[in-house]
């Protein structure tokens, strides 16, 4: 392991993150509040990033165990130094609870343990929601996109921290290929600010609500969440904004560059877009006596985008739908957006390689000697590939299951213990019965919260990048 190496990145990380948190900095002084919360941790933070990046290593050479190593190690310390604010400033007076909603925001997640959103300081809520922003893409994207990493290892990276199966290359280099990815996200960040302002928010809470939205978190600066602004042109705004961070990003690149109908059939976006129909097309239906016509399709779309987003905003209380319905929700959690994303969740390309590789299988059981062959996108699926779904597949149920069973000697329901594990490890937000819209995580004791906390961190880096950290032998000399 280049252990040098990966104090290196932990300490490039963290200058940027200190840059970054001249944001909410300044945020405090346009309100005139308190500054000094940021103020320290800018400091400290910028302190221990100078200090790592003292360390020279030996060799520049970056492989996959030490990618994973340094992106499990990075958004862990992001997410202590993130909390500094919150317990300094008083938003959140105790370090577990500051721990929990600042990985929560890191990680897209948007589970929270405030009751009462509305009491944070200008410059707490800003920050809340930037951390949405900042994970949604992942840090070390950004830090490939403004920084110089080493040649081509720097994959090992962009593997670890973008969701999906697989990560590819836009172009030649990684480089160019996160400041692409970092543009596009910018650029609907900020159309979503204008057309959010332009639905009467004010540009405060219009670009929250966009960086919630482009990391699909969920964090709102209200507590009815979305519901508050009672407005259908939010809900619209930020439904099909949600649509597009759901979708796979390489896709709008090709877009861009005029391949339009080679993104227009990838199998992956139709099913995305067939379940987001036929959800709400249900919801409507199961809702027709619940709120009437036009109203039940209004909240079906919200809901169903918010939950296969993995957003989580809420506009209405889906505890008191059919249980049916409460069940297609549970599902829509688990599956999550599309690879490349934003959004978390299993991945439905993965969820799709699962049912094809099963068909196959059982086509070979039929018939031995017929050759059954995966494809996706017309181009046929590597064995490696399918393996490492299954894996990663067994890895999230048992983290699942392991979650649910630590959770529970809360004393909660069942329904509250697995849809909250199940809502960190796909990094959603409410889940059902206590934790539902209407309720929140604060109920959790705070071995439980501390529990949920590193299981938001497995989910957003899809296990391995967090597991590696746990693993002895992989921190050993080759």
């Amino acid at each position: 392991m280049n252990i040098r190496m990966i104090a290196q990145i932990l300490g490039r990380v963290l200058q940027i993150m200190a840059v970054l948190l001249l944001l909410p900095l300044i945020t405090a002084l346009v309100y005139r509040e308190n500054i000094l919360p940021f103020a320290v941790t800018l400091a400290l933070t910028a302190i221990l990033g100078c200090l790592l990046r003292l360390v020279r290593p030996r060799t520049r050479e970056i492989f996959a165990r030490e990618g994973f190593a340094a992106v499990g190690l990075a958004w862990l310390a992001m997410s202590l130094l993130g909390s500094l604010p919150f317990v300094l400033g008083g938003d959140i007076p105790r370090f577990i609870d500051a721990f929990f909603e600042t990985v929560s925001g890191f990680t897209t997640t948007g589970a929270s343990i405030l009751n009462n959103v509305e009491g944070l300081s200008r410059s707490g809520l800003f920050w809340r929601s930037f951390t949405h922003w900042i994970g949604g893409m992942g840090v070390l994207v950004f830090l490939m996109a403004v920084m110089p990493m080493s040649g081509e290892r720097s994959m090992h990276i962009m593997r670890a921290e973008v969701p999906g199966p697989t990560v590819g290359k836009l172009v030649p280099r990684a480089r160019e290929t996160a400041r692409i990815l970092y543009m596009i996200y910018t650029i609907f960040t900020v159309a979503e600010t204008i057309l959010l302002m332009l639905g009467g928010m004010s540009f405060y809470e219009a670009l929250l609500h966009a960086f919630a939205t482009a990391g699909t978190g969920g964090f709102s600066t209200r507590n009815a969440s979305i519901a508050a602004f009672d407005s259908v042109y939010i809900e619209m705004v930020i439904g099909v904004f949600l649509v597009l961070f759901g979708t796979n990003f390489n896709l709008f690149y090709l877009i861009l560059i005029g391949r339009v109908r080679e993104a227009l059939r990838s199998e992956e976006l139709h099913r995305y877009l067939e379940i987001i129909l036929l959800c709400t097309a249900l919801v409507g239906v199961g809702t027709w006596k619940l709120y009437g016509g036009a109203q039940s399709l209004r909240h079906g779309f919200f809901i169903v985008m918010s939950t296969i987003s993995t957003a989580g905003f809420c506009t209405q209380d889906y505890t008191l739908w059919p249980a049916w319905l409460q069940t297609m929700i549970v599902m829509l959690m688990f599956i999550g957006g599309c690879a490349g994303s934003t959004g978390g969740g299993l991945k439905l390309s993965r969820v799709m390689l699962l049912f094809r590789t099963a068909a196959a299988d059982v086509g070979r059981v039929i018939r031995p000697r017929s050759v059954n062959r995966v494809q996706m996108d017309g181009r046929r699926v590597t064995q490696e590939t399918t393996a490492a779904v299954y894996s990663y597949m067994a890895l999230v149920m048992l983290l699942l299951l392991g979650c649910t069973v630590l959770v529970s000697f809360d004393g909660y329901d069942f329904a509250t213990n697995f849809t909250a594990a199940l809502s960190c490890i796909s990094n959603v937000g409410p889940g059902l019965s206590l934790i539902g819209p209407s309720g929140n995580f604060s109920i959790f004791s705070p071995f439980s919260k501390l529990v949920m906390s590193f299981v938001m961190l497995f989910g957003r880096l899809e296990v391995y990048a967090m597991l590696i950290l746990f693993i002895p032998s992989a921190w050993r000399k080759r």
